[in-house]
């Protein structure tokens, strides 16, 4: 089938950051920055994002009050998600229910407690997703050190299984369910499998990012 080249970006941002103790959409990005006026993880997933999508959207949760500057300076959607409490896959379907409803059927699915990856790594999924139009992948996948990461290109078929799913699911069920329609792309990013979960984990970021 042929697919839209035209991609939305959606960054899941609903999280509470309870190990954290701060909302990490909010962190500054790049960590340790000395001067000026820096950017936040959530800042800076928007900027990476718009380069290579048409639009973005971002999914909040009890958060969105806060993240709404972020999100409306930059000119991007923010849809919220009334029940956070049911699990990231419950934003999920939400963010990939509003590209469909926005007559977009192509997707690249950010976590916002992830460092955004380099400008190189998502041009490379990108073409990859591009260059798969006529076979029958449903999804690019980055790969690095032998993990699976983010962030995930997803065409209308992994959608709208996502969307099929339960919400007792998740999208790695999902995704496992549809292995033989997933191409994994190793990259030379490790970022794409870092996650950022408490002060810790960020300051560590600071300590081997800068």
């Amino acid at each position: 089938m042929t697919r839209s080249p035209s991609i939305c970006g959606v960054i899941l941002a609903a999280g509470d950051s309870s190990r954290m103790g701060r909302d990490k959409a909010l962190l500054p990005w790049p960590p340790g920055y000395a001067g000026g006026v820096c950017d936040t993880f959530l800042g800076a997933w928007i900027r990476l994002l718009q380069q290579q999508t048409e639009m973005v959207i971002v999914v909040g949760g009890k958060n969105c009050v806060n993240l709404a500057p972020v999100v409306y300076s930059m000119g991007v959607f923010l849809i919220e998600n009334h029940s956070p409490e049911l699990g990231q896959f419950s934003s999920f379907k939400l963010g990939l229910q509003d590209v469909l409803s926005r007559g977009r059927d192509s997707v690249a699915v950010a976590l916002v407690d992830r460092p955004p990856v380099r400008l190189s790594t998502l041009s490379t999924l990108h073409s990859a997703f591009l260059g798969a139009l006529e076979q029958d992948f449903w999804a690019v996948v980055p790969e690095h050190d032998q993990r699976h990461g983010h962030p995930c290109l997803l065409a209308r078929e992994m959608i709208e299984a996502m969307l099929r799913a339960p919400l007792t699911a998740t999208a790695r069920d999902v995704m496992h369910a549809n292995e033989q329609h997933i191409s994994y792309v190793p990259v030379e990013d490790p970022r794409v499998i870092l996650n950022i979960n408490t002060k810790e984990d960020y300051e560590r970021l600071t300590v081997e990012n800068t």
